[in-house]
């Protein structure tokens, strides 16, 4: 039920940017546009925030939970960009629907992976709390590039053609 229950969050983040008439506390959480990069961050939160929550519950249970946590979210992150970049390389320009079912699949994917890890219990983890210190880099991370982001495709929305929260062109940055 976590699974859905982020899956609902992730359809809730991806609009509230727009719904909060794009707020500046909103944009380091939620997608501020269609990049590559914002929907990679748009998995991370949600996954990030149900981690923190399932711990009460199963961080007693598991004494690896944030090192599983980790890297199922690491390797969802990951996916994203490799799928797109490939299925758009291979295929050229995709129909939303694949786009959508990327992240999709890279979801259920990081799911599929942490409950496997906890399943088999073989991860090691020598420092639980450097895990959760590398969840909140990275929580950090996302919210700096959401205002600063660099101007590679990764940032890029395809729509648009702008960068981040302020809406930069990459022919803004030329001149």
């Amino acid at each position: 039920s976590f699974l859905y229950n982020q899956e609902f969050l992730l359809m809730l983040l991806h609009f509230l940017f727009d719904w909060s008439g794009g707020s500046v506390f909103v944009a380091p959480f939620s997608a501020v546009n269609e990049s590559i990069w914002e929907h990679m961050k748009l998995l991370f939160f949600p996954m990030f925030a149900f981690a923190l929550l399932e711990n009460r519950y199963l961080g007693t249970v598991y004494k690896n939970f944030f090192c599983v946590k980790l890297i199922g979210i690491a390797i969802g992150m990951a996916l994203i960009p490799i799928l797109y970049y490939t299925l758009n390389g291979m295929l050229g320009n995709l129909p939303d629907w694949v786009n959508i079912a990327i992240f999709f699949v890279c979801a259920f994917i990081s799911y599929y992976i942490e409950n496997r890890l906890f399943a088999n219990n073989t991860v090691s983890c020598r420092s639980p709390q450097s895990a959760v210190w590398i969840l909140i880099t990275v929580a950090l991370v996302f919210s700096i590039i959401t205002f600063f982001p660099p101007k590679i495709p990764l940032f890029k929305d395809p729509m648009t053609g702008t960068y981040g929260y302020w809406k930069e062109s990459s022919q803004e940055n030329l001149e």
